[in-house]
């Protein structure tokens, strides 16, 4: 059966160098719908579009093949999430699971060049919020799926995509999608890893697919105490109190950590970086206590989250008047989490190093939940392989870890393995995901949906 699922994906796809589209249905069908999801503004909050988004997947998603009643729209507040089955031949195996979602980060029309809900495409780009974000991600699911049915592929396991509506803010969908699909095989994320292309000459450089990612924590410190008249200091002032906290916390370096996904990262990834930072990159990974590489890596930003837990403050107030000693003081240190540990046990480090007694720590997380790595399955990193060859022959591939939250996270709560594993390429200088301007190249699109096929194809067996 493998053979053949192979036998199949290979005739499908065609590299990417290829003279004429190699699935001409499947690309125009992307890009169009694509432009249509962006022209919705799914955004949180008064005149959500979101549930447009998904009225409008669902909707591709018939014309391509699936039946209706396998697939379920669900509102959630002014939102939606979208779970659709393609039934597979094996009940018996557990689904794979394609993951997305259609919401995205407010964007406003004075702040940019153009119109970011009315798409357009021009010198090569798709422009509009989401083109990057991850609409065009989501279409391009959709499109090779639908191409997989019109090739006459079935597959052995369920193949389910869904899509929350939330991802971008409270994560709401994103959590109940997870708690349904719990009995996932495994997850393939496609807001998540991606190619790099070259700045000067625009060639693909190296593809990465996310197998973990931070845990993200949120902890609120806080002093109070009677307060009084300003010309009469004493030494229990709240916001000196909390302050010499957060000095120490600025101070105070975790322990440098090294895991198998991000050793494998440091020693291919060095290739691609300035060479001061790449051979520090490659000392860390021969040596995690190498005290010059871990200076190097601390002081790039780039590296200083891939290299352990950071904490950061990130909101500060206290005080209620000019003339008046504060009788309160509150601030928000931010963390993320190296997998593997706990937030309490991050929390629990932060109140030691403070070493300040008038100071109190809570926990102030919301949307979030500790998530460890997913383990390097040797069939997933197998089948991208293979993928990527044959969208993108000789272009290297590995793993790396990604610094914010998505909804792998979810999954991974649940201990099933979620891989980030978006195919789409694009420059560092062009990534504005979340910024002004948002573009993706539409050159991305052909090899993209090539890789698709091959990776679910392979993946659903």
């Amino acid at each position: 059966m493998r053979m053949a699922v192979l036998v199949l994906a290979a005739a499908l796809a065609r590299s990417v160098g290829a003279s004429s589209p190699a699935h001409p249905a499947a690309e125009a069908q992307a890009l169009d719908l694509a432009k249509k999801a962006i022209a919705l503004r799914s955004v949180q909050g008064p005149g959500n579009q979101t549930p447009e988004v998904a009225a409008l997947y669902r909707s591709a998603l018939i014309s391509g093949g699936f039946a209706p009643q396998d697939i379920a729209i669900t509102p959630l507040g002014d939102t939606a999430y979208l779970i659709a089955r393609w039934p597979g031949q094996d009940p018996a195996l557990k689904p794979l699971v394609i993951s997305g979602h259609m919401d995205v980060v407010e964007a406003k029309r004075a702040d940019w060049k153009r119109d970011p809900f009315t798409p357009v495409v021009e010198n090569g780009y798709l422009f509009g919020r989401g083109a990057t974000d991850m609409k065009l991600d989501g279409t391009l699911a959709i499109a090779a799926l639908n191409e997989l049915r019109r090739s006459g592929y079935r597959p052995r396991r369920t193949i389910v995509i869904e899509f929350s509506g939330d991802e971008e803010t409270s994560m709401q969908t994103s959590a109940r999608i997870a708690d349904a699909l719990q009995d996932a095989e495994l997850v393939v994320n496609i807001d998540g890893g991606g190619g790099v292309l070259n700045e000067a000459t625009g060639a693909p450089e190296y593809f990465t697919w996310q197998g973990a990612e931070k845990t993200y924590a949120d902890f609120e410190l806080s002093t109070s105490n009677p307060g009084g008249h300003s010309s009469a200091p004493r030494k229990d002032n709240a916001i000196d109190e909390l302050a010499l906290a957060l000095v120490r916390i600025h101070d105070h370096p975790f322990k440098p950590e090294l895991s198998e996904l991000t050793r494998a990262y440091f020693v291919q990834a060095s290739r691609y970086e300035d060479p001061k930072i790449g051979a520090a990159m490659r000392a860390f990974a021969a040596d995690p206590t190498d005290r010059r590489a871990i200076e190097v890596l601390r002081d790039n930003p780039a590296t200083v989250g891939k290299i352990g837990t950071t904490c950061v403050t990130t909101m500060i107030s206290g005080g209620h008047a000019l003339n008046a000693l504060p009788q309160r003081a509150v601030a928000n240190v931010n963390c993320r989490i190296f997998p593997g540990h706990k937030p309490a046990e991050i929390l629990a480090e932060l109140q030691a190093v403070a070493d300040e007694p008038a100071v109190r720590f809570r926990d102030a997380t919301e949307g979030s939940v500790a998530n460890d790595a997913s383990p390097m399955r040797p069939d997933f990193v197998t089948a991208v392989k293979r993928a990527m060859e044959i969208a993108y022959p000789g272009v290297p591939v590995f793993p790396s870890m990604a610094s914010g939250a998505s909804d792998s996270m979810w999954f991974r709560y649940h201990h099933v393995p979620s891989y980030g594993a978006s195919p789409v390429f694009i420059k560092e200088s062009d990534d504005f995901s979340h910024g002004l301007n948002e573009r993706t190249p539409i050159a991305s699109i052909a090899p993209a949906i090539t890789y698709y096929l091959s990776l679910f194809a392979d993946l659903s067996t």
